[in-house]
């Protein structure tokens, strides 16, 4: 998963939550078609539930039909509904900022709508002039080299003292392994990128570029093995916390550079890449995977981590523009890991050793998002950063813990070997 800063606590995100008034507004004549569409949500659950509390003083249950996560949400206006329909994923964020729903636990009912996303359908889904309108505006975000590093910036350059909060002491914002049930993040997060590290079959004296180098987690291990590590970056707070750790490590072996992928040259023994290339686009895969093998001697190894979505609901997916594409990361879009291992196919790399974690990821996100609860309540995220964007942040950490919970969305690390001699 790896704003400019002026633009802190300025996000395109509504105002601070606030609990809006009950009742049908408006809506309240059109109550009749909502519980039609309600029905439909109804009709394809097939595991778990929803309890719904409704502005006309009913309340329904949705599904219940078998086993699985069983959610109670509030619809405090109808509006929330009419947005679900026209803005899918985004809308449902919006009317929630808006104080349109509610949930005790949101995370329980992201994670029963993944669950179902084969019954499901489009219920989630943008439809209509919103649908085209959100898909015209996502287009601007294209990774083309200036989109790709308006959109980096966007996301990771925050501002390090964002981050520091909520992360482990190691700075590592990707994925943990948790290997054993007693393991602390730090712990997980430090298993993780040994596995990655052994994926490269390097030792002393080899070379590694690191496309996507974060904050320089993997490259302070990889350095501290006698590996000399290229770490790639287009986040200026990444690329100069990165320098300033490795400095103070003692370690030399490591450089940081601003650079995209397409512009990579020289050749290495290996390459890693660690969430990375969620950020490329479907248009770009190619080129990410080209330069790769361009980047490895012929038998070298490339070690990935990579979040795919269900192949089978992927192309629904790519067709439109959910919250995350919103409102977090602009131009960012989920693999197929089908296509994608296709594509690396035909640049001579060969696809080895998958192994999927996304029950771990599930874990991650709900220890960063107790973390990040603990910073706000102490008062330790910088004061620049506003309610309502703090609150953005949240409903993301808790969306994307249900993807993994409902098992649509995996994360996985792979090996790609150049093929040759």
């Amino acid at each position: 998963m790896d704003a400019p800063v002026r633009n802190r606590g300025r996000r395109p995100g509504r105002s601070h939550r606030t609990a809006a008034r009950p009742g049908g507004g408006w809506l309240a004549p059109f109550a009749g078609l909502f519980h039609k569409s309600l029905d439909r949500i109804d009709a394809g659950l097939t595991r778990g539930s929803i309890t719904v509390s409704l502005p006309d003083g009913r309340r329904r249950v949705l599904g219940g039909r078998a086993d699985g996560p069983m959610a109670d949400v509030a619809i405090v206006r109808w509006n929330a509904l009419l947005r679900l329909a026209t803005g899918g994923s985004a809308g449902w964020y919006e009317a929630w900022a808006a104080g349109e729903w509610s949930s005790p636990d949101p995370v329980s009912l992201f994670t029963l709508f993944m669950l179902n996303r084969h019954t499901l359908g489009e219920a989630g889904r943008a439809s209509g002039w919103s649908r085209l309108a959100r898909r015209v505006a996502h287009r601007l975000h294209r990774n083309d080299r200036a989109g790709s590093l308006r959109n980096i910036a966007y996301h990771y350059d925050l501002g390090n003292d964002f981050y520091i909060p909520w992360l482990d002491p190691g700075m590592t914002y990707s994925s943990a392994l948790f290997a054993g049930a007693d393991m602390t993040l730090e712990q997980a997060q430090t298993a993780k990128l040994d596995a990655i590290l052994r994926r490269t079959a390097t030792r002393a004296g080899d070379s590694i570029l690191e496309i996507g180098c974060g904050w320089g987690s993997f490259a302070e291990l990889a350095a501290r093995h006698g590996v000399a590590v290229h770490g790639i970056t287009l986040s200026t707070e990444q690329r100069d916390y990165a320098e300033a750790r490795l400095r103070a490590a003692g370690l030399a072996d490591a450089r940081f550079t601003l650079t995209d992928y397409r512009d990579v040259t020289g050749t290495y023994d290996a390459v890693a890449s660690i969430e990375m290339v969620e950020a490329v686009g479907r248009e770009y895969w190619r080129a990410y995977l080209e330069a790769i093998a361009r980047a490895l001697k012929p038998g070298g190894r490339a070690a990935i981590q990579l979040i795919s979505m269900d192949d089978a609901i992927f192309e629904n997916y790519a067709r439109n523009v959910d919250f995350i594409q919103t409102y977090i990361f602009p131009g960012g879009l989920l693999l197929s890991e089908r296509e994608f291992r296709d594509i690396a196919r035909d640049v001579g790399l060969n696809w080895q050793d998958r192994v999927g974690f996304g029950a771990d990821y599930a874990e991650t996100l709900r220890q960063w998002r107790e973390r990040f609860d603990h910073a706000v309540a102490e008062g330790r995220m910088p004061a620049e950063f506003d309610d309502r964007f703090l609150d953005l942040w949240r409903y993301y950490l808790m969306y994307c813990e249900g993807g993994f919970r409902g098992g649509g969305i995996d994360v996985a690390q792979i090996t790609l070997i150049r093929e040759g001699i």
